[in-house]
């Protein structure tokens, strides 16, 4: 099953759950997925993870080497915030208490896009600054990629 294409609004309630849009809802069900882990670790961007993603990032964590203390640290701030959810009959996630307080999420609308096999989502603040850096020079990115071969 191919992820989603778009980057689609949704919104978080007064309660906390993130109603997944139709497109995500499919995509994860199609995926065998009914459990996920919603964390940041940035501040940035909330993540929301399939359970086997997940566990493959903790399996990277575990075998980290050289960078084991980056990775306990990446690790550490990745459970602060986190936590796993069932996604319920109505396509909702719960996102946990701590991390939609800090990342101001708690009902306001926010942005979806499938992103290296996960799930971000952006709030307001994050997806102006990002779309406007997008847009600044858009006609210039695009020569550059048609030059590289985009279509």
């Amino acid at each position: 099953m191919e992820a989603p294409h778009s980057i689609i609004q949704a919104r978080v309630d007064e309660k906390g759950r993130l109603k997944l849009p139709a497109e995500f809802v499919e995509y994860l069900k199609k995926s065998g997925v009914d459990k996920v882990f919603i964390t940041t670790v940035d501040l940035e961007l909330a993540r929301i993870y399939p359970m086997n993603v997940w566990k493959s990032n903790e399996n990277l964590f575990s075998n980290a080497g050289d960078l084991a203390e980056l990775a306990e640290d990446v690790a550490y701030i990745a459970k602060y915030f986190g936590g796993d959810s069932e996604i319920d009959a109505q396509g909702r996630v719960l996102v946990p208490a701590e991390l939609r307080r800090r990342m101001r999420l708690e009902s306001q609308p926010v942005w979806l896009d499938c992103y290296h096999g996960r799930i971000n989502v952006a709030g307001k603040a994050v997806h102006e600054a990002r779309f406007h850096r997008a847009m600044a020079g858009l006609g210039e990115k695009v020569k550059t990629l048609e030059k590289k071969g985009f279509k």
